[in-house]
């Protein structure tokens, strides 16, 4: 029996170790990185499309925005759009393994996209030596920005905006959950799953949404083993959380389906108290693009400008929600 048990305990660690989440391969860096109107050119050559939309009169500050799961820099259009109009300019770039970057759809790994938020916010700053630069997340463009900022080493910033942070992590899932994700992204890591039938609504914006279905660039089907490195990058900005001492603006919907409100609230209680927290009554996930959208970017540019909230939507004291 135990000559059994120990030959079936090897065929498993072989299928696993053969069918090992899959990340992407990267090359030697070679070059400075670079920055032009179009593109971001990282260390090891690497293209990252860029879309910079430039204030339309002088800019009195910078966002550097990073996008959220299977999404890319067109993400931002309509509010950096409507914020060049109010002296703002808006920096969006798509990362490693989205948009129209090189090997679609394989994780890049959370150390590497980390090092590129990094590297492009060192190009910014050195073009513009004197104006203030935020770092704007969505969703787990939210878990890239906490988990890069709280390392050693990281070039200063003003601020960061975290819009439904994705802070879903490994300490959030239940035992069943971790074992399924573990197990898939292991042993089946190229099947791929679109999350339609889930019944999950990421905002009230029904066009924009039908929009985003027909969008060839915005990914639809997800392998296993992305999820798998997205839940381990939810879970650095978990940890990161507790490290952030420099000003931060957390915005959530009541409405949100996608990243659950438990999570966010334990990382909403683990900030600095000088944190501001907006819960919207109307807001979903997808709160940038939602219905009420001018609301969030109102919010944004003066909490830039004069670290006030227009909408009144501050959250004064914890837990946001109410408990049952």
């Amino acid at each position: 029996m135990k000559r059994i048990l120990l030959t079936i305990s090897l065929f498993l660690i072989l299928v696993v170790s053969a069918c090992a989440p899959q990340v992407q391969e990267l090359g030697q860096d070679v070059r400075p990185p670079q920055l032009s109107e179009t593109a971001y050119l990282t260390a090891d050559g690497t293209i990252l499309p860029l879309k910079i939309w430039p204030a339309i009169e002088k800019s009195a500050a910078i966002i550097i925005a990073v996008h959220g799961f299977n999404d890319y820099r067109n993400g931002f259009a309509f509010p950096a759009s409507w914020w060049m109009g109010r002296g703002i300019t808006t920096y969006a770039y798509d990362q490693r393994g989205f948009g129209q970057t090189e090997q679609v759809g394989i994780w890049a790994g959370s150390d590497v996209m980390l090092n590129d938020l990094a590297g492009l916010v060192r190009l910014v700053k050195t073009q513009n030596p004197e104006k203030p630069v935020y770092l704007l997340g969505e969703s787990m463009g939210g878990a890239v920005v906490m988990a890069a900022v709280a390392r050693e080493g990281f070039p200063p910033v003003d601020g960061i905006i975290l819009s439904a942070p994705a802070v879903w992590g490994w300490q959030s899932l239940n035992l069943f959950y971790r074992a399924a994700l573990w197990s898939s992204a292991h042993l089946v890591p190229q099947v791929t799953a679109s999350g339609n039938g889930l019944g999950i609504q990421a905002s009230d914006n029904i066009s924009m949404l039908r929009n985003l279905g027909r969008d060839p660039l915005f990914i639809k089907d997800t392998r296993i083993d992305t999820v798998y490195g997205l839940v381990g990058l939810m879970d650095q900005a978990y940890d990161a959380s507790a490290k952030l001492t420099l000003p931060v603006l957390v915005l959530y919907g009541a409405n949100d389906e996608v990243i659950p409100k438990e999570p966010v609230e334990e990382v909403v209680a683990r900030l600095p108290k000088s944190a501001d927290i907006v819960l919207y009554k109307q807001g979903w996930h997808l709160l940038l693009r939602d219905l009420q959208a001018p609301v969030v970017w109102r919010d944004i540019a003066s909490w830039i400008k004069m670290r006030k909230i227009p909408s009144g939507n501050k959250v004064t004291a914890l837990p946001l929600f109410a408990k049952e």
